[in-house]
């Protein structure tokens, strides 16, 4: 709840009402949102912007979340953000499949807004240091 203003979250969702509902939790609370409709362009933006968070859904058009998170991993400049992947896969495979990847959480969809902020809120804080 007493997140920063200035730390910055990365909203990537294929679906607007899914990155409404995201980044208007997350303004609520402080945060410096902007949103990407695919992995391809969260991509992008992280590299220019460089987020304290991201969170990233898994099934999308262009580049899928797991495919971004292996980007975003495999960069210098975009390796050490945080990310949370928020999504409807829920599945055992699935989580292992993130975490192997270097997801920092997972969310299953439908989730809980203070979940998610409470997930948002400690990995921006561990970024401070």
């Amino acid at each position: 709840m007493d997140a920063p203003a200035v730390s910055r979250v990365l909203v990537v969702d294929d679906s607007q009402a899914v990155r409404d509902l995201l980044a208007v939790n997350l303004e609520l609370e402080g945060y410096d949102v902007r949103t990407a409709v695919d992995g391809q362009e969260g991509v992008e933006l992280a590299r220019s912007w460089h987020p304290d968070v991201m969170t990233l859904d898994v099934v999308m058009p262009r580049l899928d979340g797991f495919a971004t998170l292996a980007v975003l991993r495999a960069d210098p400049a975009t390796a050490d953000i945080p990310v949370v992947v928020v999504t409807g896969r829920a599945q055992a495979a699935d989580r292992a499949r993130g975490e192997q990847l270097g997801a920092d959480a997972y969310l299953s969809k439908p989730f809980e807004p203070a979940e998610l902020l409470a997930v948002v809120g400690r990995l921006a804080r561990s970024g401070d240091a």
